[in-house]
């Protein structure tokens, strides 16, 4: 499978670039001016200044806690928290909004009226779906936005959907049997759910040839599994806040990103870019007027991986889902998060990176910085092992001590905190 949704997939990278940096000023302005959450935290920001990743960086990131706090603050005036631009009457944004949806929190999404609002269509067409066929979809149609995410971006395809939605498996095992659909649009555990009930029960559903899943964890193992029973599984990466981030092609390498996503990949704890290859959080800025987010932190864990996408798709890969960035974890009664590990590190200047161990059994916990050095500072330096250990008193208010690491001996996983208790 060679072909393309559209043209925006083939671009030149630095066509690509050029274009998202673009519209970046704009972007940010709209967001100043249609949404008082961003008024308030971008009031010192010059939008027609925003036209580079490092001007970018410098704006502050927006984490989901933060966004459910304003939301839960402003509540009684706006459900959204100030952050979208579109709305009903009552609401400072009268009006735009199509349907609006609640996440656990709860946290409120809206959705607007552009087609394919969501931009599902880029990974279920990459997925094999096309113009004419049924895609059964067992993503929940009440509360959440998946069920209407994955059936707007299935009708910019082309296809006819039937809105299976969650539970009842004998239900939508009967569908399946007499709808004959093409695809299956869900969760890869309830697929195989429908699959192993169809076994067990005798029930024909051979038509089924192809799905495009996401919402958990899709291992290789299932995805063969599923393959050996002649289903070809392609996963997609989105969020209720971001719609589609990343999607998996026929390459199986990695996932490409959407067209209308800047994608970051931050050091957790904090909002500094990391080289590329370097395992950190996910956080973009997605170009969607209604609801225009600037430095939303995912709070996944990611990479950028090296060169295109062997399916002639240019636009960036990442890995794809490598766990949760808020490694926050509780040591001797103190919590202690990433950023603080973080601020130990914008301490002193020759820290490359900083990874925070914690051991022992619970009551029982010691705690170790192990630090890499910038290239050139290799070798213990004077006095530095006791200056870290102030510092993380300082900021942490707890006890670790501080060992030099090898170059390149700290683990590429993102972590800044390694919870490595005895919890037996």
């Amino acid at each position: 499978m060679t072909d393309f949704f559209d043209d925006l997939e083939q671009r030149h990278p630095a066509v690509r670039e050029a274009a998202l940096l673009a519209a970046l000023p704009g972007h940010i302005a709209q967001a100043q001016r249609s949404t008082s959450a961003f008024a308030e935290s971008l009031a010192a920001v010059d939008a027609s200044g925003i036209t580079t990743r490092a001007a970018l960086a410098r704006l502050p990131v927006l984490r989901k806690h933060e966004l459910l706090e304003r939301q839960q603050a402003l509540r009684a005036q706006d459900p959204f928290g100030g952050f979208s631009a579109i709305g009903w009457r009552g609401l400072r944004a009268g009006q735009g909004a199509r349907r609006v949806f609640q996440s656990p929190g709860p946290i409120y999404e809206p959705e607007g009226t552009a087609p394919d609002y969501w931009r599902m269509a880029r990974a279920i067409f990459a997925a094999g779906f096309r113009v004419g066929d049924l895609a059964h979809c067992s993503f929940s149609y009440h509360l959440t936005p998946a069920g209407s995410m994955m059936e707007s971006g299935a009708h910019a395809v082309g296809c006819t959907t039937f809105a299976g939605g969650i539970g009842n498996t004998e239900l939508q095992l009967q569908a399946v049997a007499d709808l004959r659909p093409q695809g299956y649009i869900g969760t890869p555990s309830f697929l195989k759910i429908l699959v192993d009930k169809a076994a067990e029960t005798g029930v024909a559903i051979g038509s089924l040839r192809k799905a495009m899943v996401g919402g958990e964890a899709f291992p290789p193992s299932l995805r063969d599994w599923l393959a050996e029973r002649g289903i070809d599984t392609y996963q997609s990466y989105a969020t209720a806040d971001a719609g589609l981030i990343a999607f998996e092609t026929a390459a199986r390498e990695g996932l490409v990103l959407d067209e209308a996503i800047v994608l970051e990949i931050v050091r957790p704890g904090t909002g500094d870019p990391l080289p590329d290859g370097e395992v950190g959080e996910v956080v973009v800025t997605v170009l969607n007027p209604d609801y225009p987010l600037v430095r939303f932190g995912t709070g996944d864990l990611s990479a950028v991986l090296a060169g295109p996408c062997p399916t002639g798709r240019s636009n960036t890969r990442i890995k794809g889902w490598m766990g949760r960035a808020d490694q926050t974890t509780k040591v001797r009664g103190m919590f202690v998060h990433p950023g603080q590990v973080a601020e130990v590190a914008r301490r002193h200047p020759e820290i490359a990176k900083a990874r925070l161990v914690v051991e022992g059994e619970m009551a029982n916990d010691r705690m170790t910085l192990k630090l890499e050095l910038k290239p050139g500072l290799a070798g213990a330096i004077e006095g530095l092992t006791h200056a870290v250990a102030a510092s993380v008193r300082d900021v942490t208010k707890l006890r670790a001590e501080v060992v030099l690491s090898a170059a390149g001996s700290l683990p590429n996983d993102g972590k800044v905190i390694e919870d490595a208790r005895s919890y037996a």
